[in-house]
């Protein structure tokens, strides 16, 4: 094996890491390379230490193992091991949290080091570029580097690359996901040994018993991640994730603070209780909660933040930006659930609460998990959220890109029905009909505005559902074998048309309505008579059945799709067969969930 630095300049000296930025945040920034002297068997003496510390670009051999530091993470790539190992960096030394492995296009993993040079070395970052061998004697080679200031190790794909294996024992992986319900895999209810996901860019890793996260990014979304799982009972766990590089970048970041993630087991007994978690914000931030429902379903809520010195509660919008205000009972509504608790905050001082929902149409029971997913303003600048690494990693543009910003933000168009009631029947019983037809035109043209927006959101899902469910058709007399599966996305898909069904008669059309404006301008308009108010409360009323309809009916629509949407992923890493079908599935998901009605409270 060949161990050795490249380049002309040497200055090297013997300094403990220890004293490299112990207890000092700012001094924790700078990037810094080491030479352990001596090759360790397993872990590293981060306490106690002689290490050779190397400045500028080495030409001499390493005589131990390289570490790689920017007062952050550590990667260290032993020369006794054929990985690099990510370190989260403590003013006492080091906690090693992941390991990663390059395996080969026939998923050999690698299984000795043959050589390896470092190749950066300068203020901005380090690189490590390192070949190894698997058992069968193929060499992979790839490239791994930090970035100063950075959580993340950047690693690029050589010669016979073909995968990353992230190995980071715990019990949840998470799909973070930005138009529905992230998908939660939980290992104590997976026998198998291996899953498949959807790709979906990203992969998170909960570990160390709460106090850190592996975060995942990657370029490619052709190929699905692969999640190992072993053990049995309480110590079962996913063991570590394997993504495919073809050809791109993949960065794995370390979310690391005191209780960055927390879970907590609920029962069908604590529903409607108010339960004071065992666990408070490491910093403030937007915190999602994912609580998990029966078919192995996930709904996901972004944590409601308090301010010192007030009762009332702020939620933030997963895109940073807009925020609502709830008041002290945290009463909130939608078309779906009516009005209800919301059902996870946090106090003044950063304690966690929850209070399971009372519905017949949502119930949560088993584990909930909470993790950062975007920061707020008063997120400390050395704090790190999901999204953050992503930015970090991706870059803005192509993170935005991913994210589908715009897509994202919700329409309002026109007047809601409740609010033509709220204007005209003031009007009428003022008797300023006639002083104020400018203001009554408008209001029933931006009525029928809105009412019109509404039938759009819900035709748009007729027509997915009827396009989708023609796909699986097809689709099963092609893969009779994948029947099951397929009768399961079918059944949810036809809820689409289940819900219109329920509620045809109410909604009517947005024509029916134009001819109710054009009777009421008819009719009731210049109208002065005793019984004007009456004729107005009829009109209104009428015209409010319908906007309520309308609105609880694209609620219920995009509440569908959110379902099969998750499901589909589920499905997908139970049986592996079925994934061009679901990952077919969630794709056309995405797209009708894009631009939604503010009605169709899409973000609960």
């Amino acid at each position: 094996m060949r161990w050795s630095f490249v380049s002309a300049l040497t200055m090297s000296f013997l300094l403990p890491l220890a004293s490299f930025g112990a207890g000092d945040t700012k001094g924790r920034t700078g990037i810094a390379v080491w030479d352990t002297g001596t090759p360790a068997a397993a872990a590293l003496p981060w306490a106690k230490n002689d290490w050779i510390a190397i400045l500028g670009m080495p030409t001499g051999a390493f005589k131990g193992d390289a570490v790689l530091t920017n007062g952050r993470i550590a990667a260290v790539l032993r020369r006794k091991d054929a990985t690099i190992e990510i370190h989260a960096v403590k003013g006492d030394g080091a906690v090693m949290r992941v390991r990663l492995r390059l395996q080969s296009a026939a998923g050999e993993p690698a299984a000795s080091l043959e050589r390896a040079a470092l190749i950066e070395n300068t203020k901005g970052g380090a690189t490590l570029a390192a070949t190894f061998k698997t058992a069968k004697g193929v060499e992979i080679a790839g490239s791994f580097r930090i970035k100063r200031g950075d959580i993340a190790v950047q690693v690029d794909p050589g010669s016979g690359a073909a995968k990353l294996r992230v190995e980071c024992p715990g019990r949840f992986v998470v799909l973070p996901d930005f138009f529905a319900d992230d998908i939660t895999i939980d290992a104590a209810r997976l026998p198998l040994t291996s899953v498949d996901l959807p790709s979906e860019n990203f992969v998170l890793h909960p570990t160390a018993s709460g106090d850190a996260i592996a975060l995942c990014v990657f370029e490619n979304r052709q190929q699905d991640v692969k999640v190992t799982l072993a053990g049995k009972g309480s110590e079962r766990q996913a063991t570590g994730s394997e993504i495919a590089f073809e050809k791109k970048k993949i960065w794995v970041a370390l979310l690391e603070a005191p209780q960055i993630w927390h879970t907590r087991e609920l029962a069908p007994s604590d529903t409607g209780k108010v339960i004071k978690l065992d666990w408070k914000m490491p910093f403030r931030a937007q915190w999602r909660v994912d609580f998990n429902r029966p078919n192995d379903l996930t709904d996901s809520w972004e944590m409601l933040l308090q301010d010192r010195g007030y009762t009332s509660y702020m939620r933030h919008s997963w895109l940073g930006s807009d925020t609502e205000v709830l008041a002290a009972n945290r009463e909130r509504w939608n078309t779906v659930l009516g009005t209800y608790p919301y059902p996870i905050w946090s106090d003044q001082e950063g304690q966690g609460y929850l209070q399971p929902i009372e519905s017949k149409k949502l119930q949560f029971v088993g584990p909930a998990l909470i993790y950062p997913i975007h920061r707020i303003r008063e997120t400390p600048p050395d704090a790190f959220t999901v999204v953050d690494v992503m930015r970090n990693t991706l870059g803005v543009g192509p993170c935005e890109h991913i994210l589908d910003v715009q897509s994202h933000v919700e329409q309002y168009k026109g007047q809601a029905t409740c609010g033509v009631r709220d204007i005209l029947n003031p009007i009428y019983a003022e008797k300023q009909q006639k002083h104020r037809r400018a203001e009554i035109n408008k209001t029933l043209d931006d009525g029928l505005i809105f009412i019109k927006h509404i039938r759009g959101r819900i035709n748009d899902y007729i027509g997915f559902g009827q396009k989708t469910r023609k796909y699986l058709a097809e689709q099963k007399k092609a893969h009779p074998e994948l029947a099951d599966f397929i009768d399961e996305m079918d059944r949810l898909t036809q809820e689409v048309d289940n819900k219109v069904a329920a509620r045809a008669d109410k909604i009517k059309t947005p024509e029916h309505v134009a001819k109710m404006n054009e009777e009421f301008r008819k009719n009731v308009l210049d109208y002065d008579g005793p019984d004007a108010l009456k004729r107005c409360k009829a009109y209104t009323h009428a015209l409010w059945v319908i906007g309520d309809n309308q609105d609880e009916l694209s609620g219920e629509c995009r509440w569908v799709v959110k379902t099969l949407r998750q499901r589909a992923g589920i499905l997908m890493a139970l049986d592996p067969r079925v994934a061009p079908i679901a990952s077919e599935i969630r794709a056309r998901t995405q797209e009708v969930m894009r631009g939604p009605a503010w009605h169709e409270m899409p973000r609960h």
